[in-house]
């Protein structure tokens, strides 16, 4: 019966001290709050808003977590049948008061070895106090940032961040990432290269910050490009001694598939005199002697995929589906197109049939090659699929697809009747207007007929389409009054004279 009491007494008191470590939390939000109400509304906004990241549950269960003056940590146990439960800060100079117990220096210390150190002195003086020891809230501290950034700041972080979580903004152009100096409080430095930590995990040259840090990004000394070809194109900081061989294997990873080592090309800027750089083709020899990289080199290593034959289609091609550019279809437009070597027409038609514009006209395109005209009838390739072509695939042909042309036809009462290009979405009054309007003297009240291509009647309201007749009628009276006067005017005259003829005849007889 002792023994279970004495076990009760323990599920009680360990209760006990998790309801302390709570309230021990909750009351050290509230102190936080209240010491947060007293700075100002920008410096709460800043508070806030950089301490996002703080997390105290990593704290607690990261094995590097670094003890740091800052820290607030809770400690709970059970002192015989009282219950004890309160909050240490760690001050700048690290030293722990475990209660009236021992005082422990945690400068240097992980937290998981601060608290088994902790743990320890409790269990020896309170063998069942159920000791029960963590993070509340892990510190935040400043450190400086100068050198290549666009102004030195202070920026606000915590023991889990590390270098490279500064150079995430305010960097200038000539900002390294291989040469980035920490200077700790006790004077010692660390040049770290950010480059290792991320491509090799080498973290060491990424280490956490810690409170009075100073890190100066200083600035690179070579930075070039690699494209094309390669395993890992991108641009590159060089280490002093490092050049092509370097750049090729170490960082762009190696040559990718297919890639031809005879055909590289360099383009040089720095200190060159022409604006647009100069560019260069190494020879094999230069190239595998590890050729010299200047500053700002940018390297291109082509692939035999991208040195196919190529055919150049012009006119009614339609690109809007190409994601890079966005044109309007009825724009004569120019594409290059790969081949395969003894390809026919045909097969390399029906193979590119989505490049095809709606307005191409399809019947009457052609081929140039060497100056000479070769027709294409793309209408009888593309829907004829037994139609088979002897005609070639040549390297450099270029095949014009011209636009299919519509007119509008304007007849009757108007100035200058004709045929006239057809543009979409216009209205009658468009092309009466294109033809020099209305013969006033023979059309009243803009009296027209239309009809369409298969002459129906065709309704005045709608946009006038393609191979449409607009017929301007002659109905004007004083037009057929003008035309037709001078006739009945000579009839009537002729008839008068005949008449007085006769007359005078009578009476002489």
């Amino acid at each position: 019966m002792k023994k279970l009491k004495k076990y009760f007494v323990f599920a009680v008191l360990s209760l006990s001290s998790a309801v302390f470590a709570q309230n021990g939390l909750s009351k050290i939000q509230i102190n936080n709050q209240k010491n947060l109400s007293q700075a100002s509304a920008g410096d709460l906004m800043s508070q806030k808003s950089e301490a996002l990241s703080v997390n105290p549950q990593l704290a607690n269960a990261s094995a590097d977590y670094l003890v740091t003056a800052g820290d607030i940590y809770q400690l709970s146990f059970a002192a015989g049948t009282t219950p004890v439960s309160y909050s240490i800060q760690v001050d700048s100079t690290y030293a722990i008061k475990i209660a009236n117990l021992a005082t422990i220096n945690g400068e240097g210390k992980t937290f998981l070895q601060l608290k088994k150190q902790v743990e320890d002195i409790v269990n020896r003086n309170y063998p069942m106090g159920g000791v029960q020891f963590l993070i509340l809230s892990p510190s935040l501290f400043r450190v400086v940032v100068t050198g290549e950034v666009v102004e030195t700041v202070e920026k606000q972080v915590w023991a889990m961040d590390r270098v490279s979580s500064l150079l995430e903004e305010n960097l200038t152009g000539h900002a390294s990432t291989r040469y980035v100096k920490v200077t700790h409080k006790n004077g010692n430095t660390q040049v770290c290269d950010l480059f290792k930590a991320k491509r090799d995990g080498d973290l060491s040259q990424n280490p956490y910050l810690r409170p009075d840090d100073k890190v100066e990004i200083l600035r690179f000394n070579r930075k070039v490009k690699i494209d094309g070809a390669v395993e890992r194109p991108g641009e590159y900081e060089l280490n002093d001694g490092e050049n092509f061989i370097s750049l090729l294997n170490v960082y762009a990873g190696g040559l990718a598939d297919r890639a031809d080592t005879s055909k590289i090309e360099l383009l040089r800027v720095n200190k060159i005199n022409n604006v647009s750089g100069l560019k260069l083709y190494p020879e094999a020899a230069v190239v595998e002697k590890d050729m010299e990289i200047c500053d700002k080199d940018e390297i291109y290593i082509y692939s035999y995929s991208e040195l196919k034959q190529v055919v150049f289609f012009e006119g009614a091609i339609d690109l809007t589906r190409d994601e890079e550019i966005d044109v309007n279809a009825g724009v004569s437009q120019r594409k290059a197109i790969n081949f395969n070597q003894d390809e026919s027409y045909d097969y390399f038609i029906r193979k590119n049939v989505n490049l095809f514009s709606s307005k191409a006209d399809l019947k009457n395109a052609y081929i140039i090659r060497d100056n000479q005209i070769i027709p294409l009838n793309l209408e009888k390739i593309i829907y004829d699929k037994e139609y088979k072509s002897n005609v070639t695939v040549m390297n450099y042909d270029i095949l014009r697809i011209p636009f299919t042309q519509y007119f509008v036809t304007v007849a009757g009462a108007v100035k200058n009747p004709g045929r006239y290009p057809y543009i979409p979405d216009r209205s009658w009054e468009y092309y009466v207007g294109l033809a020099g309007g209305f013969e006033r003297s023979k059309n009243s009240f803009k009296k027209i007929s239309i009809v369409d291509r298969n002459n129906n009647k065709f309704d005045k309201k709608k946009m006038i389409e393609p191979e449409t007749t607009i017929t301007a009628e002659t109905n004007s009276f004083t037009y057929y009054f003008n035309t037709y006067a001078p006739i009945v005017t000579t009839a009537l005259s002729v008839v008068s004279t005949t008449l007085t003829v006769i007359a005078v005849v009578n009476n002489n007889k």
